[in-house]
């Protein structure tokens, strides 16, 4: 894990009171300040060192891409080393906004459905990569006069979290720290990476936050098929590892979601709805989110909306909580699976 921001102030101003490391490190994240210069509550000397010394951004919004229905916006970002992300900016029903941010650049996953795994693991995101998203997506809706307040957050962007779970852990500390983000409003989505599943499981320093599984199959031979990173044993272990979880996270508030990609011919079968249906009637506090598929060049195609809704139906007589996701951004190529770190 890098020398974050907060560690270069803290040695840059060693000398100096705590009071002044805090002030530095907190106007990081004020949502009023767009760089050194403008925390006046420093001496222009020390602003003037820090701003030599620690990045005010470690990324630099290249696009910004609104949808044609106002409701999502796409921005692609350069990182210090020319490497290209993308993160989203959507509203939801009750105008709050949320901001989907990428955790690495690429993805080793090679998800079948998904474009962000046609590129490959370039690199992992720091800390600050990954705050700074939502940062610089707070600073688009000052300048672009778009309304709402960035509520909530979901790691459902380019790469996979467990992947880089220290950087991840902590841009999550800021999020639920300094930037004020309750945990409640926060969702890491993995594509099942059992061994930071399980360590998050016994880490006093990861936020309670909440988690959702990619799982696209109730059986592993589908699974295997859609996401080739799928291990021997999958569906038992998960299971077991749910269990686990309802015991380190008892609030009923931190339930456990099952993400579920319906894809026409695939796995949207009534034999595949049951199998979806066995498995949740297995996990406690679960929810399924079917999601609707977005087009990439995969070849896939996406399940009617017949086939969503019945499988929804069948969800709900069983007595698990189903949702379908709003589909949100698919004009820009920002909607699930679609990011490639293009722009376009």
């Amino acid at each position: 894990m890098e020398n974050t921001r907060e560690q270069q102030i803290s040695t840059l101003l060693s000398q100096e009171s705590a009071f002044r490391t805090r002030q530095a490190i907190e106007a990081i994240y004020s949502p009023f300040f767009r760089s050194w210069d403008d925390v006046t509550s420093l001496s222009k000397p020390m602003r003037e060192r820090l701003a030599g010394a620690v990045s005010w951004n470690t990324l630099t919004m290249t696009t910004a891409l609104p949808s044609v229905t106002g409701d999502a916006w796409k921005a692609l970002f350069e990182t210090n080393d020319g490497n290209r992300i993308e993160s989203v900016l959507m509203r939801n029903s009750r105008g709050q906004l949320t901001v989907c941010v990428s955790t690495q650049v690429g993805c080793a996953m090679n998800c079948a459905f998904c474009a962000t795994g046609k590129m490959g693991l370039v690199r992992n995101l720091s800390q600050d990569e990954i705050v700074d998203q939502v940062r610089a997506l707070h600073d688009l809706t000052v300048d672009a006069n778009v309304p709402g307040e960035i509520t909530n957050i979901v790691f459902m962007g380019m790469g996979e979290p467990m992947a880089n779970y220290e950087e991840v852990r902590g841009a999550l500390q800021v999020f639920t720290g300094p930037m004020g983000i309750g945990t409640t409003r926060i969702t890491v989505s993995t594509a099942g990476l059992l061994s930071g599943l399980e360590r998050l499981l016994t880490d006093p320093l990861w936020p309670p936050v909440r988690i959702a599984i990619s799982l696209h199959a109730a059986d592993e031979a589908t699974r295997k098929r859609l996401m080739p990173t799928t291990a021997p044993g999958f569906i038992d272990d998960l299971v077991a590892w749910s269990r686990k979880y309802a015991v380190a996270f008892p609030e009923k508030r931190r339930h456990l979601t099952l993400e579920y990609l319906l894809l026409s011919g695939v796995n949207d079968s009534e034999s595949d709805t049951w199998k979806l249906v066995d498995l949740a009637r297995r996990i406690d506090r679960v929810r399924v989110n079917l999601i609707p598929y977005n087009a990439t060049d995969s070849g896939f195609s996406g399940s009617s909306e017949d086939a969503v809704r019945r499988c929804k139906d069948k969800l709900e007589a069983a007595g698990i909580t189903a949702t379908i996701r709003k589909s949100q951004g698919g004009d820009i190529a920002a909607a699930c699976g679609q990011l490639a770190g293009r722009g376009n």
